[in-house]
């Protein structure tokens, strides 16, 4: 049940009925008619824009028209008051019996919050794709967990969502992976290795040396790459991608699949892709200009073959073949794509490093090109983490050698925390993570104040219970509610009834963040009741001796849970069911 659309099909069946009595046009289009809370609370619970966006093609005063239709949603059994203010703007108040509904309907609707917006359209969120070359890092860590989220976000939105995670394991950064490994390999034949500049020293490669001596005993010491180089950079990945399974497990995050760049090489959809592209009139041999700002001395002009894209909104076109015929890396990103394009996905969502802004306009180009600009895709950056230990920069241990990985910071937190705290910001803005600030038991921390509501729920139903009254679901569900009156009891059903509607805005913007924040509301609203109790006694969920108003108290309550599981349930987190 979402109230704010009930409450927007009633404004329009009222607009509907003054067509009709011809106090309005024929033919306006309602589509900008907008009901949503007022920004100051103290107007009213809900606000419609109908007055304002149909005055012009109207051609009537928006006053008058808000007039007009505060009379007839005065009459309403829902609205309490319907007002005008300013130049047209109508502010609505519900009767309490609309805040009754919603708390029944989030306690009888398994699926209530759920929404049919995406209709069941193809979702392929590809997010992580780090290079298999190590365990995942904290900047990893921060895509991983919105992506994951924003695939739940869209599930719970009624998307039908791949999750997809592609291994970039085409380039000269897997050759440097086969020879470090190789390194290992010798040390754990306890041999002395001087350690070639640019390569990964980690730790993390210790086991694997000593696997790959385990399959392959003696056979390549003394020999030269040619003789083991191929061979060691597919062991050497497939032990770098079991890893990153692993450092992916941890945050309890499973891909449906995992796409290897290798496999484009020889396929022949790179050139598949390149092909369809030069159908279209986008390929074309040709010199670009030299980088802006001051010219390389090493920079000479050479032609190219070049994709047009700035025919798709790029501001220059791009090389997707060098002059000596081999492709750039650009080029097996196109094919990926192609390919997703082919496999029927509906939308594609890219989830990529803060360091991967300049791909943004050309991949969308690419896309745009190859779909005929049927398949829309939205790049979302994730911007740096800093870790800080009470303020102060936090140093830990670097088994990765240069960087700190993701189960470190799982270690030290848990999975919960660290994705909860991952999406309390937009993803495009900085990030601090402060191990003391997530772990403090304080309003100050989300993660605590979520969780803590929602544990402090199910205290009340353990006594509520141990008194031999009955609090489950479809119980609380039949009660009479209308004892619920006070402004800080219809405050928490109000914030409840926005919960539909939140998910939409959030699944419509690819913004997962919103849940995070909106929990947190939810839970300022539920901790003000529990507090107000303390001095008022009528307020506090427990009523002994009066089992009927308990249970009304208590299913208010019981709403707001359920709310704060389904939220978590898209951040990945598990609700707390006591604190310790």
């Amino acid at each position: 049940m979402n109230l704010f659309a009930d409450m927007r099909g009633r404004v329009l069946a009222c607009l509907d009925q003054m067509v009709a009595e011809g106090a309005l046009p024929q033919g306006l289009a309602l589509d900008a008619v907008a009901v949503e809370p007022p920004r100051d609370a103290a107007h009213g619970d809900m606000a419609t824009n109908a007055a304002m966006v149909l005055a012009k093609p109207a051609g009537l005063n928006p006053r008058a028209i808000a007039d007009a239709l505060a009379v007839k949603l005065a009459a309403d059994p829902l609205i309490a008051s319907a007002d005008v203010a300013g130049p047209g703007f109508l502010n609505m108040r519900l009767v309490p019996a609309a805040w009754h509904g919603i708390v029944k309907a989030a306690l009888s609707d398994t699926a209530f919050g759920r929404s049919n917006l995406g209709q069941g359209q193809r979702m392929m969120v590809e997010y992580v794709s780090a290079n298999p070359t190590g365990p995942l890092h904290v900047g990893h860590t921060r895509g991983a967990v919105f992506g994951d989220a924003l695939a739940s976000l869209l599930d719970y939105a009624g998307y039908d969502v791949t999750r997809e995670y592609y291994i970039n394991d085409g380039g000269a950064q897997v050759d440097v992976l086969a020879r470090s490994v190789y390194m290992r390999y010798l040390e754990a034949h306890d041999l002395s290795v001087d350690w070639p500049e640019g390569t990964y020293p980690g730790d993390y490669l210790i086991p694997v040396g000593e696997a790959l001596k385990d399959k392959v005993g003696d056979a390549y010491i003394d020999k030269g790459e040619q003789f083991w180089l191929e061979d060691v950079r597919a062991f050497a990945t497939n032990a770098m991608m079991d890893l990153i399974r692993e450092d992916l497990a941890q945050l309890n995050i499973t891909m449906d699949h995992f796409y290897s760049e290798k496999s484009l090489y020889g396929s022949g959809l790179i050139e598949k892709a390149i092909a369809e592209l030069k159908a279209k009139g986008l390929i074309y041999q040709g010199v670009l200009e030299p980088p802006k700002g001051k010219t390389p001395e090493d920079w000479e002009p050479r032609e190219q073959t070049l994709f047009r894209s700035t025919a798709h909104g790029d501001d220059v076109d791009r090389p997707v073949q060098k002059s000596d015929g081999a492709w750039t890396y650009f080029a097996p990103d196109i094919a990926y794509h192609y390919d997703k394009v082919q496999r029927g996905y509906d939308a594609l969502i890219d989830v990529f490093g803060a360091d991967h802004g300049g791909y943004v306009k050309r991949m969308k180009a690419a896309v745009a090109a190859l779909s005929d600009g049927k398949v829309p895709l939205d790049i979302k950056l994730t911007q740096l983490v800093k870790l800080y230990q009470n303020g102060a920069p936090f140093k830990m241990s670097k088994r990765a050698g240069t960087f700190i990985t993701l189960r470190d910071v799982v270690d030290e937190v848990g999975p919960d925390v660290t994705r909860f705290h991952m999406l309390t910001r937009k993803n495009d803005a900085p990030l601090d993570f402060d191990f003391a600030k997530v772990l403090e038991q304080s309003k100050d921390n989300p993660v605590f104040y979520v969780q803590y509501a929602h544990a402090r729920v199910n205290s009340v139903l353990r006594k509520a219970q141990d008194a031999g009254i009955a609090v489950d679901d479809a119980t609380l569900a039949a009660v009479d509610l209308a004892g619920l009156t006070h402004d800080a009891e219809l405050a928490v059903a109000r914030k409840i009834a926005e919960w539909p509607r939140l998910v939409e805005i959030a699944a419509k913007g690819h913004e997962p963040h919103r849940i995070a924040f909106y929990l947190y509301d939810l839970a300022s609203d539920f901790h003000a009741l529990w507090n107000r109790g303390n001095d008022d006694t009528s307020l506090r969920f427990l009523q002994m001796g009066d089992s009927d108003t308990t249970q009304a108290k208590i299913a208010l309550i019981r709403a707001v849970a359920i709310v704060i599981s389904h939220g978590l349930g898209i951040l990945g987190v598990k609700p707390a069911e006591e604190m310790r």
